[in-house]
């Protein structure tokens, strides 16, 4: 009888008995278990608060089941806190962050892989070199660019633009990017060459479309990095006209009941799970992606 060409913790042999079985089985439900109630626990209790009434929100111990469901408070939230206002500048915010990102990260990342520029090693070394760097040193100098850009002397506070700039120069992505390009056969750039396509052609044409896993991959940073930052928009967005969720909700939540709170968080988070659930696959077959076969 052949080997089996799959490699286990656990041996073929060990689960033919019914004692290995069952400690195989017992062990993965418990591991599943315990990863589910991890990972979707906070999202229940965030969902079943803003079911519950108020006194029972505040109450000592808390309840795990709403004892009495009040569905109505998810309304209130959305016309007492403005939501609808609250999403759209949001969403405004992260695509429009996701755009320039796409635009300059993947031109950036091709120009390192392909293109090979004088020094470009020591230019994506440097780009790294700023991952080392806390986000919180890099306020006062980021702040004070967007407050007088330099050069063209512009203020940028309570516009679009003091987010999304900030966020175009994105040294992670660059590097899953570049990572990604380095693994395209360079005999297909050289083929493309041959046949006259220029090095933009050769992008838009054979590149693009072979990255869509790490396209997706680096979206969905995009997004959900805007999506969830709240000091810097709370620096730079003190209009509440244009404010996004998290600091309108913190800011209009003065005298606000603590059920309404919570089932504004909850349909604040709801946009960001459904992107992730959309593009699930395009995360993992992303980042593992590092050759291909000819």
């Amino acid at each position: 009888m052949d080997e089996p060409l799959t490699r286990t913790l656990i041996s073929q042999t060990q689960l033919d008995r019914p004692r290995g079985r069952l400690l195989y089985r017992t062990v993965l439900v418990l591991t599943v278990a315990g990863f589910t109630v991890v990972f979707l626990g906070p999202l229940y209790w965030l969902v079943t608060g803003g079911l519950k009434s108020t006194a029972e929100v505040i109450q000592n111990p808390p309840t795990l089941f709403p004892a009495e469901l009040h569905p109505d408070t998810y309304a209130t939230a959305w016309r007492q806190l403005g939501m609808g206002r609250l999403l759209f500048n949001t969403l405004y915010y992260a695509f429009g962050a996701l755009a320039l990102q796409l635009l300059f990260d993947v031109a950036a990342a091709y120009a390192l892989s392909k293109l090979r520029p004088v020094l470009g090693n020591l230019i994506l070394g440097m780009m790294l070199a700023t991952l080392m760097i806390p986000a919180a040193v890099l306020i006062v100098p980021q702040y004070l660019t967007v407050l007088d850009l330099p050069l063209l002397h512009v203020n940028l506070v309570n516009t679009p633009w003091a987010i999304w700039l900030p966020t175009v120069a994105n040294a992670f992505n660059i590097f899953l990017l570049k990572r990604f390009f380095d693994s395209i056969p360079e005999d297909l750039m050289a083929a493309a060459a041959i046949d006259g396509a220029s090095p933009f052609r050769a992008l838009c044409s054979i590149v693009l479309p072979m990255s869509r896993p790490i396209l997706g991959v680096v979206s969905i940073f995009a997004v959900v990095n805007v999506w969830k930052d709240f000091l810097w928009p709370m620096l730079v967005q003190p209009d509440p006209a244009n404010q996004t969720l998290n600091i309108g909700i913190k800011s209009l939540s003065m005298g606000v009941p603590q059920n309404v709170i919570i089932a504004a968080l909850a349909i604040a988070s709801v946009p960001t799970v459904v992107f992730f659930l959309i593009f699930q696959r395009n995360i993992m077959s992303g980042l593992t992606s590092g050759g291909l076969k000819g």
